[in-house]
């Protein structure tokens, strides 16, 4: 493939991101479903390409013709396949770049209930992915066990985890788990919207929140996805200057360098422990979550030597947002609707029980655990639990849009301790390899032991607060 086609199928990819944005200005459905420009543009892109009308026009036209992939060429897919999975590098590798912790004790206080909630929510899918994979999947599907662990990289980890992972299935013998994994992630970042939506509604009726009275308050320029004129800033910090480098050049270097770090981790690990232990377990482990901790590793030293201050945050995650939005169209756009339709039946048992998990733990332990503003916290954790963190995100400023709970601080200060683990971080990215080397049972009996520590803590510490 030359370096042509690779430019006009990233150049082809933007124009793609454009009428989406496009699409998300004009239309009100897709402002009320607060759809990102990403998502509606990779439908797009499905839409038109070989697996929608590609395979409506091959029934009138022969496989040879030009129109057989819809108006995206093979070599165009074939770019676009890649991007999931070196995009996820650069997203993972800036989760810490630029950040300053708090201290211990505001984190727990603050973020602990939210943490309580998460942790039992995101283990609890484990759980009921696992036992549905060893009771239905596995017998009566033919699938392997790890089948039962995409609830998880689906719905908490979304479309960038499950594309990061496209390689550890091939190796683990089940490639089909992608695009089951990238499905189960639309529909998580679908029903988390509609249903989240749907449960602040049900909150106000019911007087369950404590900020707000209705859910109609985000002016047009806000539903279209616009900064408020008088809210606009002027983005990153130039902290160096043009002659020498550009502060986004700058920035990227540094996001290189963490992901550099984690792959250099990811190679001695694997050397030493085929050295030592003879064994090839890293081998089905992909670089995102080592990037994740080699970017920690370069903001420890950033911390303690640039005293010029020349790491921006906002331009970090400027290029974090820049990654995501071309992670997420082209993995939506590549995704196989052929084997999604061949294993039809196991991708709505793992949707619908996945879901069903969701909603039973808002009802059920949302009000129990959180000690205050209950569905203010509750909605956007439920919110990434089903369709990810922006999701979440997104929830919390509807239930809370001038920030007057703690919701959008817990939330922060839970993905400190969160995101290293579950929702695309060590635990979400090692799962599968480990239920395919050690069976479904002993991580079962974990994924219980992990989600029992959460309901405790939950319940009978964070929840007691409310009553003091």
């Amino acid at each position: 493939m030359s370096p042509e086609q690779i430019g006009f199928a990233l150049l082809y990819l933007g124009l793609f991101l454009l009428i989406g944005k496009w699409i998300r200005m004009r239309s009100s459905l897709m402002q009320n479903l607060f759809l990102p420009a990403s998502v509606i543009g990779g439908f797009l892109a499905l839409l038109l390409g070989p697996e929608v009308l590609g395979r409506i026009l091959g029934n009138f036209i022969g496989e040879d013709s030009f129109w057989s992939t819809g108006i995206l060429t093979s070599e165009i897919m074939e770019v676009w396949s890649t991007l999931p999975g070196l995009m996820i590098n650069i997203v993972f590798a800036t989760l810490f770049i630029g950040t300053v912790l708090p201290n211990l004790k505001r984190i727990w206080d603050v973020g602990g209930p939210q943490l309580a909630f998460g942790w039992t929510l995101g283990w609890g899918q484990y759980v009921i992915g696992l036992l549905l994979a060893m009771l239905v999947l596995v017998p009566f599907y033919d699938m392997p066990p790890f089948i039962g662990a995409l609830i998880e990289i689906g719905f908490e980890g979304g479309h960038g985890t499950a594309a990061g992972l496209q390689d550890t299935f091939d190796e683990l013998g089940f490639p089909e788990a992608y695009d089951i994994a990238v499905g189960l992630a639309t529909v998580g970042i679908l029903t988390g919207v509609v249903a989240g939506i749907a449960l602040i509604n049900w909150g106000v009726r019911r007087n369950q929140t404590q900020v707000i009275t209705d859910v109609k308050g985000m002016s047009p320029t806000q539903k279209a996805g616009i900064v408020e004129f008088e809210d606009r800033g002027e983005g990153g910090k130039k902290t160096v200057r043009a002659e020498s480098i550009d502060t986004f050049t700058f920035h990227f270097t540094i996001v290189g360098l963490a992901i550099l770090v984690g792959y250099v981790i990811l190679r001695g690990i694997t050397w030493l422990e085929a050295a030592v232990f003879g064994s090839d377990f890293m081998t089905y482990v992909p670089l995102f979550p080592l990037a994740m901790i080699g970017g920690l590793i370069v903001q420890i030293f950033v911390s303690k030597f640039d005293t010029s201050e020349l790491v921006d945050r906002n331009t970090v995650t400027s290029i974090q947002g820049f990654s995501l939005d071309i992670l997420i169209a082209s993995a939506i756009a590549t995704v196989s609707i052929s084997v999604i339709g061949e294993y039809l039946v196991p991708f709505l048992l793992l949707a619908l029980f996945g879901v069903a998990w969701n909603l039973f733990g808002f009802f059920v332990f949302g009000p129990r655990m959180m000690p205050d503003y209950w569905l203010e916290r509750a909605v956007g954790d439920f919110g990434q639990s089903t369709g990810v963190t922006a999701t979440g995100l997104m929830l919390m400023r509807v239930a809370d849009p001038e920030m007057k709970s703690p919701a959008a601080e817990g939330f922060g200060y839970k993905q400190l301790v969160f995101e290293p683990f579950l929702g695309g971080g060590l635990v979400t990215a090692l799962s599968a390899p480990l239920v395919f080397m050690w069976g479904p049972i002993p991580f079962l009996i974990f994924s219980i032991v992990m989600m029992t520590v959460g309901i405790v803590v939950g319940l009978f510490y964070f929840g007691k607060r409310k009553l003091e």
